[in-house]
């Protein structure tokens, strides 16, 4: 029976969601939060160690600027918010991704976050925030170049935002689309892929447990037979 160390997840769908109840996007991502919230404890209850969540990609920048200065306040609030909380349930906060070129305020807020939940060992929590996967590969690769060191697998692991980390053994994409859309390429070679029809809010524990009950099973052979 595999052991699950570390899921990832692309939480797609809030937008859409919040439109199909009739209301704006935001309301879409408001109530996205909710279920982040109930992925965490139950992760919690039933020990996986690491969870990854794709929470603003580099390409999200694209989108309208309302949308994405909601998106921040929605993050900077929620930590305000809850950091004691997260304290409390021993919560460790880790932020993957470019985050110099976010707004101060948020960034500020984010790197308060994971010193005050430094310490913290229940379970870790990635937020991929301003990630893009090609990004982080070139960046890896640059690093090496600048101190002359030999590009190679392993040299390459430990530069990037999640070294010292187990690859995700599942990725779970909710919202009905079969892409990875520059999501830790490097870190799923051989990660088992989950596609979910059910827009993320709509995302349950009962769907969550279902997959890692059939993760569990799953033979991984990792290029033997």
């Amino acid at each position: 029976m595999n052991k699950v160390n570390h899921i990832a997840i692309i939480m797609d769908g809030n937008g859409r969601w919040g439109k199909k109840k009739g209301k704006n996007r935001n309301f879409g991502h408001q109530n996205g939060i909710k279920v982040i919230e109930k992925i965490v404890k139950s992760s919690i209850k039933i020990n996986v160690p690491i969870l990854t969540f794709y929470t603003f990609s580099s390409e999200n920048w694209k989108r309208p600027k309302k949308e994405i200065s909601f998106l921040f306040k929605l993050i900077n609030f929620y930590f305000i918010k809850e950091i004691n909380s997260l304290i409390k349930n021993n919560i460790k906060i880790n932020v993957i991704g470019n985050i110099k070129i976010l707004p101060k305020k948020v960034r500020s807020c984010l790197i308060e976050s994971m010193r005050k939940t430094k310490k913290c060992n229940k379970i870790l929590v990635n937020l991929a925030i301003n990630y893009g996967s090609h990004n982080e590969i070139i960046e890896a690769s640059k690093h090496l170049k600048r101190k002359k060191l030999m590009i190679n697998v392993k040299n390459l692991q430990k530069n990037l935002y999640t070294k010292n980390q187990p690859s995700p053994d599942i990725l779970i994409r909710t919202g009905g689309k079969k892409r990875l859309s520059n999501f830790l390429l490097w870190q799923i070679a051989y990660t088992e892929i989950y596609f979910v029809n059910k827009l993320w809010p709509d995302f349950s524990i009962m769907d969550y447990k279902k997959i890692i009950n059939n993760f569990k099973n799953v033979k991984r052979n990792y290029g033997n037979i």
